[in-house]
């Protein structure tokens, strides 16, 4: 229970921030919803005047008197109502800054969280939080919100009203009020989990759909649609039964409360009747009255009716909040150093490395590279390979050891100039909707046209961009989904070579072309990298013949190195990589 209060007040005060931000719109809003609410709330007592301007047992009545208060109510009801319009836009506005910030926020966050996060996230999950749940707490701050704002000025200023005509009838409130507050606090409690396994199993779901939309052509080409169909049908179906459960409890509270209200409205008309008879109130402030109970207890029913919206948006925002408030890649340390000049000397000293506690995939592992080496990192599938270019990287910190940049702990780096020091091209390429010429340049912006070309020349990728439409200025669709993979990865390889980095990684870079264009993109690789350099991993053993050395990992540890002679020669576990692929 006291975990569930801390975790609403932590959502509600973040929410309060958001809005506090734009207190401008926010109390422009409070002021038109206190007019709105005070001029509409005027009505029902105008009502009782006009009532009594009715002479009981002679039919006499008094129609100046009956015109001047009908007209005045008239007037409140007008001017409250552009109010009203003028609310519904300042929150509307409201919302839209909030949601703004909110996904501004959001975005900054992916943009600071380590690589891990990722590594352990579902994509559909965040994409999830990003759009349907900012888009459920903007729903819910542009009316809902509203809502509970007109109903709290209207709920207080009834009873104020209710009290200047008759205190006895308030005291029905004193028995239903907390009958209805009670039974919300007590479903909410119910509800509020449920709502919360909603928008996670909606997360799942969008998971479960991003990948099988991008496994789409496997799945097609081993034939699994019925497989893939029968797991959508399971998530679809938990997806809906967690739908089904928050909005069907929640719904109940919302008539159970109404039946409380018309049952207050019920006792006000018998002990109204009783004061009557008394002579205690006059029919036209018993008429004001009940109007007033009806306004008292018409927010409060649709306070409970906008239960599931509320307790959905909450879900939300809490989601939203638990990944801004994920940890973000640590800080470089105060006294960090930029590194510039690079030469590209690279030493491993002892590292171990594990992804999980108490399982080391890196163990002591010991590696040289001086500047200008090419370094051909080789190995079964788990065995490190991919590891060790993230420990390069820094994109995981190791656990024990060392690793130096010319003579300089990585650790003792700014991540910034350690990474600007690598060029990148892995095997799943990454190309964004735009222009041919703008991916290649995305590391480097004042590119021009001519170091572009010069890339596309080295990359043995130039006359396949001049023979489109419009040459560098082609539209590339998302992904570049509209080129072929062996282009797409010649295309990355370009752009790695644009960048004026010490140090090229290329992790199973050439895979997606084919030998002989693979061997042209080597040797225009040579030329450009000189005096820089190179690490890569590749399972086709052809391709590094020529390296520098040659690192064989085999279950975290360097097994073997020299260079491709050397190795066959020794007729150990390369040789047999090496015969497994030609023999």
């Amino acid at each position: 229970m006291a975990e569930k209060t801390n975790r609403n007040k932590y959502v509600t005060v973040r929410l309060w921030k958001y809005l506090y931000a734009h207190k401008g719109f926010l109390f422009l809003s409070i002021f038109l919803a206190f007019g709105n609410n005070a001029l509409s709330l005027l009505g029902p007592y105008l009502s009782g005047f006009a009532i009594d301007a009715i002479e009981l047992g002679t039919g006499k009545v008094d129609f100046q008197t009956v015109l001047f208060y009908a007209t005045l109510m008239l007037i409140f009801y007008a001017v409250s109502s552009l109010f009203s319009y003028f609310l519904s836009r300042s929150m509307i506005a409201l919302s839209q800054k909030i949601t703004y910030q909110m996904r501004k926020d959001l975005f900054n966050k992916l943009m600071d969280l380590p690589v891990n996060y990722f590594d352990k996230t579902q994509t559909g999950d965040i994409i999830s939080r990003i759009s349907y749940d900012i888009d459920t707490v903007n729903t819910s701050l542009s009316h809902d919100i509203v809502q509970i704002l007109t109903s709290i000025i209207t709920i207080f200023g009834s009873i104020f009203m209710m009290l200047t005509i008759s205190p006895p009838l308030v005291l029905v409130f004193a028995v239903t009020v907390p009958i209805s507050i009670l039974w919300t606090k007590h479903r909410s409690g119910k509800v509020r989990p449920l709502f919360r396994t909603r928008t996670q199993k909606l997360g799942e779901m969008n998971g479960f759909i991003e990948e099988i939309i991008t496994g789409q052509k496997t799945t097609k080409a081993y034939h699994q649609e019925k497989i893939m169909i029968e797991r959508f049908d399971e998530k679809n179906e938990e997806a809906v039964q967690a739908y089904y459960k928050a909005d069907y409890y929640g719904g109940t509270t919302g008539p159970s409360v109404n039946f409380i209200n018309n049952l207050s409205l019920s006792l006000i008309s018998v002990f109204g009747a009783i004061l009557f008879l008394l002579k205690s109130i006059t029919l036209g402030n018993l008429s004001s009255f009940i109007l007033y109970s009806r306004k008292f207890s018409g927010p409060i029913n649709e306070i409970s009716n906008l239960f599931n919206e509320l307790q959905s948006a909450y879900s939300a925002a809490e989601r939203i909040f638990r990944l801004i408030d994920e940890d973000p890649e640590p800080k470089d340390d105060t006294d960090a150093l930029e590194i510039t000049n690079v030469k590209g000397d690279i030493r491993f000293e002892n590292v171990s490395f594990g992804y999980l506690p108490g399982q080391t995939i890196i163990k002591n592992l010991n590696l040289e590279a001086a500047q200008g080496d090419l370094i051909a990192i080789v190995g079964p599938t788990g065995a490190g390979k991919t590891t060790i270019i993230n420990l390069l990287m820094r994109f995981y910190d190791i656990d024990s050891g060392n690793i130096y940049l010319d003579g300089h702990d990585i650790r003792t780096l700014t991540r910034k100039s350690l990474r600007l020091s690598y060029a990148m091209v892995l095997q799943d390429t990454w190309l964004f909707s735009g222009t041919v010429f703008e991916n290649i340049a995305y590391g480097k912006k004042d590119a021009t046209m001519e170091d572009v070309v010069a890339a596309a020349k080295a990359a043995n990728i130039h006359s396949y961009i001049e023979a489109l439409p419009k040459g560098y200025d082609t539209i590339l669709s998302e992904n570049g989904s509209n080129i072929s993979k062996g282009q797409k990865q010649m295309l990355t390889i370009a752009r790695a070579m644009l960048l004026e980095a010490s140090i090229l990684i290329l992790d199973e870079a050439t895979s997606n072309v084919d030998t002989s264009t693979e061997q042209k993109i080597q040797a225009a690789m040579r030329n450009l990298m000189k005096e820089k350099t190179c690490f890569v991993i590749a399972h086709r053993l052809s391709t590094i013949k020529n390296a520098d050395q040659i690192l064989v990992v085999r279950d975290g540890n360097i097994v073997e190195k020299g260079v491709h002679r050397e190795l066959l020669e020794k007729d150990g576990y390369y040789a047999e990589l090496y015969n497994a692929q030609f023999l």
